[in-house]
């Protein structure tokens, strides 16, 4: 069962790549990214969208509670980097905000793909940092691909 309508946003090498650059950042942590975007957003606060997306994609049932979402509406120009409480108390509050605003430099100068791999590698290192990975433990729960919405 599908839960969103699907919408084509990259080239097939554009998915490829950002699906690449998920399996590459999860690599080396327990811990989880995941990416969704979509159009446009009716909500006011994007982070309130970005936190509705965690928990319809179950993602805040990691074991360490380390999984970590790229929230962006394309037509909003919103975009929103939200993680569970495990890794949210490693980094704090103002990583959240660092790895977003070098996200928007270059979704500025129009290179969305781009800036989502940055955040998507910046999201890695940290979770690698914080959750190294065990392999004796550890496995990929959440699927790298993209979450596409309407």
């Amino acid at each position: 069962m599908k839960i969103f309508k699907q919408k084509d946003f990259f080239t097939k090498e554009q998915n490829q790549r950002l699906v690449d650059a998920i399996k590459i950042a999860e690599k080396e942590t327990s811990g989880e990214i995941r990416l969704f975007v979509e159009s446009k957003s009716n909500f006011k606060e994007p982070v309130d969208r970005a936190r509705e997306i965690f928990f319809k994609l179950k993602m805040d049932k990691s074991e360490q509670h380390n999984a970590t979402l790229i929230y962006v509406a394309v037509k909003n120009r919103q975009a929103v980097v939200f993680g569970d409480d495990g890794i949210h108390r490693a980094v704090g509050e103002k990583y959240w905000q660092d790895v977003l605003a070098k996200m928007l430099l270059h979704f500025r100068q129009e290179k969305l793909v781009d800036g989502i791999c940055n955040g998507i590698e910046e999201l890695g290192q940290a979770l690698k940092y914080y959750f190294p990975y065990d392999k004796n433990t550890d496995k990929n729960v959440l699927p790298d691909e993209i979450v596409l919405g309407k």
